[in-house]
């Protein structure tokens, strides 16, 4: 400490500054307080006089004096002044450090440094050992760092009662300042060399809200009033953003000419660019700025300050996870040190371009950052540096709840943290970081660049992400100088690539390496820079950022300890580079909605940015590295990325919803559609997955219910052969005497099952059941197990299996199925037995329907006879009883009556047409391999079989002489209805030629059935028409898909798939299906229906929405229910029924 003591530099102040009134003071209140607030006016040197004041209290000597800024130009701005003013060159007494630059010696006194070194290096040493002393500059600003440093050095004090602090600022809230440094004491600096006269000059508010007077007007025509009063000294215009700065600029330098030099200031402006606003001019000096030349930067020769009064203000937004840049009001507090920025070389002049009113409304001071910021970041290293919870750290303004709720999920999101074990320790931080967040907080980069960097790792593209990590740790290199915007897009364009800006990023880096590598020249890079419109400090910073990343990463082992072989190339590298960036930024995707527009997160609808290589040519995926939101949301440095990864990196973050479970006989195993979200976003339509590692209970329901009750599989195992046949045969008991009140209920059956295989949902896992138990007779069902009653047997007699008739054994079909064909009674009559079938018999053939059917026949006689045979039961009851069984059962029933009743009544009189179809027997020939060749209640159908039969060779030869295949045009000739069917000793007969649409192709084939030819044949047209118009139905298609609610109700019943299928089927069926039967007919009907492909596809669209709702909303009130399936199964169909044909499949129902 002596050695150092005697190295002390010696302390010169300049003379006049105002703090020096106060210089007393604060060397007292600095040797005897820990903390010290001083306060004042801009120009009052602060930032360069109490440096030097701490060496004169005696700080610096058991350790550094540490002086922090918010930025890095005023870091060095500072030190060199104060090594000026010490008659030093900066790195002996006096030195500074920013990111990757360090201007420091062992011999310093005074380091100057960003707040963010001073965070950084409180990693590795938490009590900042290396200082005794900690000036905290511009705390007004109140940024993220400066709140965080602030709350570390409340906690240090405790523990290091040694250390200094002094927290300095143009203006404060100085009682907030002091109340969280318990009460430390307030120096005030008032006064300045110079005053500044302030004159409120307010835009004309109706010339602006009609466009005609902006603030970018208002500016210039101040310079204009202080040009033409020939008024000295430089002008400093504070503008909202660089669009207003260029423009303001443009107008300037047209008007002033050779008269002023016009320098813009910003922050992306090029060091050089930047260096100039400080350098003396032989003319007046014209400074249009944004706020970056509010604090620290002192501009020589200022007279002037032209306030607009308006920044650009970052504000996050925790609910929809976007940084917004808004254009708003400054706060008084920054409008005074916008004033202040004059006055320091003599009397200023500030114009503000609002009213003093609207001065006085505005706040006293600008929100914090931390108040307004993602605190993922911050959390992150609270965590590295185990400061405890973010909610008890002491900020002066505590984040809000929902805030560091953002910044938890953001965290959550990368895989950074954890849930804290019990046995960590602190019981009020409730999370720990994981492996991955313990790498991620020694990277100097923001926690989703982090992320990216360590997944780049296990993808083998390191190299590659790093670079790409780099550029975004930095401002955009490229550059578009004023007036030459169109010319620096045409130069920039060869780095753009159309898939990914990240690439874009990668080949602007290549090249410059190139250039680099080949001519070994720094200068060749600039001049390179230079004529590529390249911020040659950018790239510099570029490749210190990259380097000290690799240091970063090489110092935690993360680097390859060989290069990976072989490397990755083209889509290859693409994927594995993307899905790494991806993994930082998950909750930056969105989705194709139109052109240019998608849906990010949450529902949000953002826009590719126009200077994106993507725009205009965007993929249906992209990922954002920046989601920003000005005059609206743009996605900013984009890339294309495969849907097919979000699932494996979103993880834990992925939401999964299942519908329509269902039994799938091939799989053998109940099937739920599965649709994967993530943030909002379908990743996964519907996928089949296995039901039952899902909801087993309901799985185990819906398999017993499908597989076993209804038989549904694949192969039968044999107790469920055995079962289903012993349910066939009672069922076709119920189908003989048309009553469902013998079988059980499939309740009961899905009971028995329940009782002995709960939980069971697979047919493997049924089978191996059954293997362990031995054999499968607990699964056998016995006749007591599925009958409601016993059968009455002479009931049951009443209905043979097979009659006898001509020398046959016909076999009878029983159906219970009113209003189908096949209702009643079906007799399979063999073609070659057709002609020996007596009608006679036929009508005795089923004793069980002749008491309903003469009932029926009695009923439905004219009044006249039926009066005379009542009562109508009685009557009954003694035909039945008496009536001989010969004959056809009009006459022999007419003949009875007649002499039993005196009542004669004429054969054409019975209502034979009027009865019940089941009351009538159905006929069915069939060839000799049981196919039906004809069917129906009409006797006559018997002649029309056996014609069927006999006529096999004649119609085998015409059939060669009519068909054909492979056709794509109508360029065959016209097809008549019918044509005749005859040779030598054969019956004449007609065939029926039709269209058919079959698997090979479109073909002319012959038919025996007219019906069957008749809707063939439409078939065939539809077809034949979908081929002309191939293209049409393509576009029809597109438009087809269903979108919004349509989606949502589609995915029920199959899927958007399978409804946009229907909805085309359907447009394709209404204007193709018709009986057309020559080539100008087609002609004719493909000209007039052309035009209305489209507006039909629309129609049908609406058409098919109410239907839809209405069947959805019941459908899945029905899943709620829990009925019979013999129950639900007609209110099902008649739901199916609802919709128009063909527009939707079968209802899934659990």
């Amino acid at each position: 400490m002596e050695e150092r003591r005697a190295r002390l530099p010696r302390l010169v102040y300049p003379p006049a500054l105002p703090i020096l009134e106060k210089r007393a003071e604060i060397v007292a209140a600095i040797r005897k307080h820990p903390v010290v607030v001083i306060t004042g006016e801009t120009g009052s040197g602060k930032t360069t006089q109490i440096p030097k004041m701490c060496l004169e209290a005696g700080r610096g000597l058991a350790g550094l004096i540490g002086c922090t800024q918010p930025r890095r130009i005023a870091a060095t701005t500072v030190a060199r002044r104060i090594a000026e003013e010490m008659g030093e060159e900066v790195g002996r007494s006096v030195g500074y450090k920013i990111r990757f630059a360090d201007r420091t010696s062992r011999d310093a006194f005074l380091k100057i440094m960003t707040d963010g070194i001073l965070l950084v290096e409180a990693q590795s040493d938490p009590r900042l050992r290396a200082y005794d002393t900690i000036i905290v500059d511009e705390a007004h600003e109140r940024s993220l760092n400066i709140d965080f440093i602030l709350g570390i050095l409340k906690n240090l004090l405790g523990r290091r009662p040694d250390l200094r602090i002094v927290i300095t600022s143009a203006t404060i809230d100085t009682e907030k300042f002091s109340r969280a440094f318990a009460g430390a004491p307030v120096i005030e600096v008032s006064g300045r060399l110079y005053t500044v006269e302030v004159r409120y000059e307010p835009l004309d508010r109706d010339l602006e809200e009609k466009g005609e007077m902006t603030h970018v007007d208002a500016a210039v025509q101040a310079v204009e009033e202080i040009v033409r009063r020939r008024e000295p000294g430089d002008i400093l215009i504070f503008m909202p953003t660089e669009q207003d700065i260029r423009e303001t600029c443009g107008i300037l330098a047209g008007r002033l000419r050779e008269g002023a030099a016009v320098l813009p200031l910003f922050s992306r402006l090029t060091g050089s660019e930047q260096q100039r606003v400080f350098q003396p001019l032989a003319k007046r000096k014209i400074v249009v700025a944004t706020n970056v030349a509010e604090t620290s930067l002192t501009i020589p020769g200022i007279r002037y300050v032209i306030d607009t009064g308006l920044a650009r203000i970052s504000q996050y937004n925790p609910r929809s996870r976007t940084a917004a840049l808004p254009v708003r009001a400054v706060s008084r507090s920054s409008a005074d040190q916008r004033k202040g920025r004059c006055g320091r070389v003599q009397n200023g002049i500030c114009i503000r371009l609002y009213a003093e009113e609207d001065y006085l409304a505005r706040p006293l001071f600008t929100q914090p950052e931390i108040l307004r910021s993602n605190l993922a970041g911050v959390i992150l290293q609270m965590l590295a540096l185990d400061l405890g919870d973010i909610q008890a750290f002491p900020f002066i303004d505590p984040p809000s709840p929902k805030g560091v709720r953002d910044g938890i999920d953001i965290l959550l999101e990368l895989g950074a943290i954890e849930a804290a074990k019990k046995e960590e320790g602190n019981a009020k931080q409730p999370w720990s970081l994981s492996e991955r967040g313990r790498i991620m907080a020694r990277l100097p980069l923001d926690p989703r660049v982090s992320r990216m960097v360590i997944e780049a790792r296990r993808e083998g593209c390191l190299a590659e992400v790093v670079v790409i990590a780099a550029a975004l740790s930095i401002q955009d290199p490229r550059e578009r100088p004023a007036g030459k915007e169109a010319e620096a897009d045409r130069i920039h364009a060869p780095l753009k690539d159309p898939a990914s800006d990240f690439v874009a990023l990668l080949n602007m880096w290549e090249r410059v390496r190139e250039v680099a590598e080949s001519h070994g020249s720094e200068n060749r890079v600039r001049r390179f820079c230079r004529e590529h419109l390249l911020s040659y400090r950018r790239m510099r910073e570029w490749r210190d950022v990259h380097d000290q990343l690799l240091a970063i990463l090489a110092g935690q082992k993360l680097l390859p300890k060989t290069p990976p072989a072989p490397k990755k190339e083209g889509a290859e590298l693409y994927a594995a580079i993307h899905r790494s960036i991806l993994s930082g930024y998950l909750g930056h995707i969105a989705v194709k909605k139109e052109k240019n527009l998608y849906t990010a997160a949450q529902g949000r609808q953002a826009m590719l940015f126009p200077g994106s290589g993507l725009f205009n040519r965007g993929g249906r995926w992209i990922v954002a590295a920046e989601m920003v939101e000005t005059t609206r949301l743009f996605a900013r440095t984009a890339a294309n990325i495969d849907s097919g990864w979000l699932e494996e990196l979103g993880g834990n973050l992925c939401r999964r919803t299942y519908f329509s479970p269902h039994w799938e006989k091939d799989r053998g195993e109940v099937v739920a559609s599965e649709q994967v979200t993530l943030f909002g976003l379908t990743i996964v339509e519907a996928r089949p997955v296995s039901f039952g590692r899902i909801d087993p209970e309901a799985a185990s329901r819906i398999f017993i219910r499908s597989a076993l009750v209804e038989g549904e599989v694949k192969r039968p195992l044999p107790f469920l052969a055995h079962n289903l046949a012993l349910i066939e045969k009672i069922a076709g008991l119920e189908e003989k005497v048309r009553r469902h009140d013998l079988l059980v209920s499939e309740e009961a059956m899905a009971e028995f099952y329940e009782k002995r295989i709960h939980g069971i949902c697979d047919i493997r896992t049924l089978q191996r059941l059954v293997r362990d138990r031995g054999d499968d007779d607990f699964l056998r069902m016995r006749e007591a197990d599925l009958l409601c009653r016993p059968p009455d047997p002479d009931e049951i007699a009443l209905f043979p299996e097979t009659v006898s008739a001509g020398g046959w054994r016909l076999a009878c079909l029983y159906r219970f199925a009113p209003g189908k064909p096949e209702d009643g009674v079906t007799l399979k009559i063999p073609a070659q037995a057709a002609p020996s079938v007596s009608t006679a018999l036929l009508d005795w053939a089923v004793p069980g329907l002749l008491r309903e059917k003469v009932i029926a026949l009695l009923k439905g006689l004219p009044k006249e006879y039926r009066k005379r045979l009542q009562p109508l039961a009685q009557t009954s009851d003694i035909v039945l009883a008496e009536m001989d069984r010969e004959g056809l059962l009009l006459t022999a029933l007419g003949r009875f009556i007649y002499r039993r009743f005196g009542v004669d009544i004429p054969g054409d009189r019975w209502p034979l047409a009027a009865l019940n179809a089941h009351l009538k027997l159905r006929f069915a020939v069939v060839d000799d391999k049981g196919r039906e060749l004809a069917a129906g209640r009409d006797i006559d159908v018997l002649k029309k079989g056996f014609v069927g039969a006999e006529e096999t060779q004649v119609f085998a030869r015409t059939r060669r002489q009519w068909e054909r295949s492979g056709l794509t045009v109508w360029d065959f000739g016209d097809l008549p209805e019918s044509i005749p069917l005859s040779g030598a000793g054969e019956p004449e007969s007609v065939a029926y030629p039709g269209l058919e649409a079959a698997a090979g192709g479109i073909r002319i084939r012959l038919f025996l059935s007219a019906s069957e030819a008749g809707c063939a044949h439409r078939q065939g047209v539809k077809a034949l028409f979908a081929l002309h118009f191939r293209e049409e139905l393509r576009h029809l298609r597109k438009g087809l898909a269903p979108a919004g609610d349509l989606k949502l109700w589609a995915a029920a019943f199959g899927g958007a798939k399978v409804l946009e299928n229907a909805l085309f089927e359907k447009v394709v069926y209404d204007l193709f299906s018709a009986d057309i039967r020559t080539k100008e007919a087609f002609a004719a009907h493909a000209e007039e229906v052309r035009s209305r492909i489209l507006l039909r596809g629309q129609e049908i669209v609406r058409m098919a929405v109410p239907p839809l709702k209405a069947l959805y909303e019941t459908a899945e009130l029905l899943r709620t229910i829990e009925a019979s399936n013999r129950g639900n199964r007609p209110v099902l169909a008649f739901l199916s029924g609802l919709l128009p044909p063909m527009s939707i499949g079968p209802i899934h129902r659990r």
